[in-house]
């Protein structure tokens, strides 16, 4: 009998959003590593070059796609330009998101709005124009970024921590209706990780200290440690795991 790798993701079609760097670009050139076929988007033309390029150094598969994730008309069309690179989608990361610091009772509502337009809406318009074709494949994968201001609240970033809330939500709703289906919809929930997101919070001495003594590991995270847990969650491996936040955070939870 022939052993087959249950954590391969080899030839599979993975959109990543958020490509450009962080998080995303890791992710997207740890699947390409794996051998999938990775679609990178970002917020705008020519914004996951970068990724592209290095990915393709190694010898993998890449395309890029772009879109400005508070644009639902420009969401949905990156949507539908993604899926007819190459007729389908195996898996869809949705990690393309902003965040917006300002004290609560000076929050600009704009600002707030733009928040969970892009952490929200548009991650919700992508499974849900993606996710209809996997519901007629009968398989799918699909893997929302969450946070630690998912479990808690966080200073100065309302809008952020409400949305990030909101990603967990939706993320078991979605896993309630199609995992009948075949379709497998999880998230990540990083820990703190050292990116752009995080550059104030690390710029500040007292709170990065706050912060590594908490976490267990001792030390902020890196983009690529994400790579392990996406790949289970898009493999064969998990395909019996639904509607679960998997957090990668250096044993900050349980501190």
């Amino acid at each position: 009998m022939k052993e087959q790798n249950l954590f391969s993701v080899l030839n599979k079609v993975v959109l990543v959003t958020g490509a450009s760097r962080g998080i995303g670009k890791a992710l997207a050139i740890g699947f390409a590593a794996a051998g999938a076929k990775v679609i990178c988007a970002s917020s705008r033309q020519g914004g996951t070059e970068q990724t592209e390029r290095e990915i393709t150094a190694a010898g993998g598969i890449a395309t890029g796609v772009y879109a400005d994730l508070s644009d639902f008309d420009a969401v949905e069309k990156l949507a539908k330009e993604a899926v007819d690179i190459y007729g389908e989608i195996d898996v869809l990361v949705n990690n393309g998101g902003t965040i917006s610091r300002f004290p609560a009772v000076e929050y600009p509502l704009n600002e707030f709005t733009k928040v969970i337009d892009i952490n929200v809406n548009s991650m919700f318009l992508l499974c849900q124009i993606i996710g209809k074709k996997m519901l007629a494949k009968g398989s799918g994968k699909i893997i929302n970024i969450a946070s630690m201001l998912s479990y808690t609240g966080g200073m100065t970033v309302p809008a952020y921590t409400a949305s990030k809330h909101a990603v967990v939500g939706l993320t078991k709703a979605l896993a309630n209706e199609w995992a009948i289906n075949n379709i497998q919809v999880n998230a990540i929930a990083p820990g703190y990780f050292a990116t752009d997101n995080t550059q104030a919070l690390r710029d500040d001495s007292e709170r990065n200290n706050e912060i590594k003594k908490r976490i267990p590991a001792g030390e902020w995270g890196q983009p690529e440690q994400l790579v392990g847990a996406a790949l289970f969650l898009a493999s064969e491996a998990s395909n019996y795991v639904n509607g679960h936040i998997l957090a990668v955070d250096g044993g900050w939870l349980a501190r």
